[in-house]
């Protein structure tokens, strides 16, 4: 890390940093977050059905948004919530820039996807039809497909006096349909939900994949929806189908636990869920301009919507289901595939290894690698499959083990981490994992994990009350030589074989004995009634992190103070906790050079005149998602590094338990700085954050090579 030193002589301007001037909003910050994630979508340079994927997983993001934090603010209002935000806001403020902002991005959207991105499929080949423009012979089929597969699946559902508005399900995708009864002229309405267990988008038979001019077809189609409107006929024969139109809601989807209502907290969720199944308030509706204003009165008056909460789509509803095109084998339309390798410490010794028996895959001993020396990994870079999940099954199956235990908050269906969790339990090792319940649209899922594993054994925990255990820990325990041996994994990320692919992580794989201690005093607190105060090297929230990072934060203060360097470099998905960034301007004022290298939410203001302008915030938004959290602090050249799952937000530091761990063999932490040096060189993906709260994409300059970090840091694995 670079070093800048700063006159011990000058005296930072006294500031209150308790003004709202010096704080971006939350709610916003994450707006501007989702539209860089739309910029990759929009952006030439991405293959094409990367793009299509950036624009799914911004309409994606949206549906989590309004579903939790819109929810949330339309809640705080109708309360008469009156609390400000840091930077000043009410609720209904933040709701009403909320729309402000959105319109126009979600506009950019659509319009962007059907005059661009949809000519831009068809020169390659990919055909997204409407059905008005198929020739007989592909109506003719899809006429066919709609009565043997469609139209047994649809209900359609009368709205009248004798039938009541029905209810509409979180997210459904809705014709409602305006009819004629011919005989006594009275006008009708139904409604049609379209079903998600069908595909999005029907493809024609090869042999019906005919277009004119084209030279290569490969894919063609239409979108279910309309397939279902050009045969409301057969729904409802007799009468005149008038018109249609489509729309689609969202639904307050956040849970509201009362953890002290109940003795069982799963039975607790497992009745939320329940709830959030029926929904609660609609938050959103989404329609066509092509909708009547009568229509649109009628359904905003039953859903008890205002003019703001409608927002009018110019083309497809929904595009997140255009990820789907994904799955089409067109590589050259994709990034470029890159297969995870396994680190060089492990691909050493496998290539050392002469019998298999060790580990069945590749025959590595990791307690032996693990007792050389400390072990990094990263992912999707390193293989989760060939290191963290391949220690946990080498640990359910080792006769030397004694006990396994670890937290799991979100993994994958079928998942080998709980698959080799069972082995241990049957294998007569002592098995305990902490299931988080209240992981955030995993709950459902984590319910039926906890049962299965206590079905075969496993020591199952739920969490803790009034606090969500989000941290990422793995301990085993095991006999060697007449002593007992801890063997740790502490990570950024969830122990989920399919995101460790996706997202950017970090793990510490150890048998330090104060690692080991401090792991056992954490599971002590999680499973137990232990209340530990204190841990020799883990900062731990919420017992301890947020006063350790002031302290590390002070101690750069004071460094620069006495006329040496100060030098923070901080790597997260969010920066909103204000004490947090009360600090940082103080260490900015005193001279500290900060780096902060946010994905998501910054409520920081960088590049303040006398504030902040030792501080500087660049987000990088590419083909993983960067999710590893790394904390580094110069202390006068005998330099500290961290990592872990915690983000400096008060949830984190507050409401959750979190664990963030030193990272102390010399070799490791010039890894991490070497990965932060890439982040912050990137000029292709990397985002820079300005003191009005805009971002400005980095481009190269001079013709330079562009050095987006994700390429390199595959670059730079793979020549290890």
């Amino acid at each position: 890390m670079s070093k800048n030193k700063k006159n011990a002589t000058e005296t930072p301007v006294e500031r209150n940093f308790s003004d709202p001037k010096y704080y971006f909003n939350r709610e916003f910050s994450w707006l501007e977050f989702n539209r860089r994630v739309l910029s990759e979508g929009l952006d030439p340079r991405t293959p094409l059905l990367e793009r299509l994927k950036f624009l799914g997983i911004f309409s994606s993001n949206l549906d989590e948004y309004f579903m939790v934090r819109v929810a949330i603010l339309k809640k705080q209002i109708e309360a008469e919530v009156h609390k400000l935000t840091p930077d000043g806001r009410t609720p209904q403020e933040q709701l009403d820039g909320i729309n402000q902002t959105l319109l126009p991005m979600v506009s950019l959207q659509h319009q962007f996807f059907e005059e661009t991105l949809r000519p831009e499929l068809g020169k390659n080949g990919i055909y997204i039809l409407n059905y008005i423009d198929l020739n007989k012979e592909q109506k003719t089929y899809l006429q066919n497909y709609f009565e043997e597969h469609i139209f047994p699946v649809l209900t359609p559902l009368a709205i009248d006096a004798s039938h009541p508005f029905p209810y509409l399900s979180n997210l459904s995708f809705n014709l409602a349909v305006m009819l004629k009864n011919p005989d006594t002229q009275e006008d009708l309405l139904a409604r049609i939900k379209v079903p998600k267990i069908l595909p999005r988008f029907l493809p024609l038979p090869k042999q019906l994949q005919i277009k004119e001019n084209a030279k290569t077809v490969n894919w063609m189609g239409v979108p279910l929806e309309q397939v279902i409107a050009h045969n409301l006929g057969s729904l409802f024969p007799g009468m005149d189908i008038q018109e249609y139109h489509l729309f689609r809601i969202t639904r307050d989807a956040d849970l509201a636990v009362q953890e002290d209502e109940g003795d069982d907290l799963l039975l607790v969720i497992e009745k939320e869920l329940r709830k959030r199944r029926i929904g609660g308030t609609v938050v959103r509706m989404e329609i066509n301009p092509t909708m009547p204003s009568k229509l649109k009165k009628i359904l905003m008056e039953k859903l008890e919507l205002s003019e703001k909460d409608v927002y009018t789509v110019n083309g497809l509803l929904d595009l997140k289901d255009l990820m789907s095109f994904l799955g089409l084998p067109l590589p050259n339309l994709k990034d470029p595939s890159w297969g995870s390798i396994m680190p060089p410490r492990l691909r050493n010794y496998s290539d050392d290894i002469t019998t298999g028996d060790l580990n069945e895959k590749n025959g590595i001993d990791f307690f032996e690698v693990i007792r050389q020396k400390d072990l990094l990994v990263h992912h999707p870079y390193h293989s989760f499959a060939s290191t963290v999940q391949g220690f946990i099954t080498q640990a359910a199956h080792d006769p030397n083990v004694l006990a396994i235990k670890m937290t799991l908050y979100r993994t994958s269906g079928d998942s080998p981490i709980i698959n080799a969790l069972i082995a241990g339990a049957e294998n007569g090792k002592q098995v305990a994992a902490l299931v988080e319940l209240k992981a955030r649209f995993d709950e459902e899922n984590n319910i039926q994990w906890a049962r299965k594993l206590e079905r075969s054994g496993v020591h199952v925990v739920y969490g803790l009350a009034g606090l969500k255990t989000h941290t990422k820990v793995v301990m085993v325990v095991r006999q060697e030589e007449g002593h007992i041996r801890r063997y740790v994994h502490i990570g950024t990320g969830n122990y989920n074989p399919k995101t460790a692919k996706l997202y950017t992580d970090l793990g510490l794989l150890s048998c330090r004995p104060e690692l080991g201690a401090d792991l056992a005093d954490l599971f002590n607190f999680l499973t137990g009634y232990s209340r530990q105060q204190s841990y020799r090297k883990l900062l731990v929230a919420p017992v301890n992190m947020r006063d350790r990072f002031i302290k590390l934060i002070r101690r750069e203060i004071e460094n620069c103070k006495d006329g040496d360097t100060g030098r923070i470099v901080a790597k997260m998905n969010s920066l909103v906790d204000p004490q947090i960034i009360a600090n940082l301007y103080e260490a900015s004022q005193a001279g500290v050079k900060i780096d902060l290298i946010i994905r998501g939410i910054c409520c920081l203001r960088p590049g303040l005149k006398d504030t902040s302008e030792n501080i500087k915030v660049v987000s990088i938004i590419g083909r993983y998602l960067e999710h590893s959290r790394i904390f580094y602090f110069h202390n006068k050249g005998k330099e500290e590094v961290y990592i872990g799952s915690a983000d400096w937000m008060p949830r984190n530091l507050n409401r959750r338990v979190e664990a963030i761990t030193p990272v102390e063999d010399t070799d490791l932490t010039k890894e991490l700085q070497e990965i932060l040096g890439i982040l912050l060189s990137d000029n292709r993906q990397a985002w820079d954050l300005q003191p009005d709260g805009q971002y400005i994409q980095r481009r190269s300059t001079d013709n330079s090579p562009e050095l987006g970090s994700h390429r390199i840091l595959m670059e730079t694995v793979a020549n290890n």
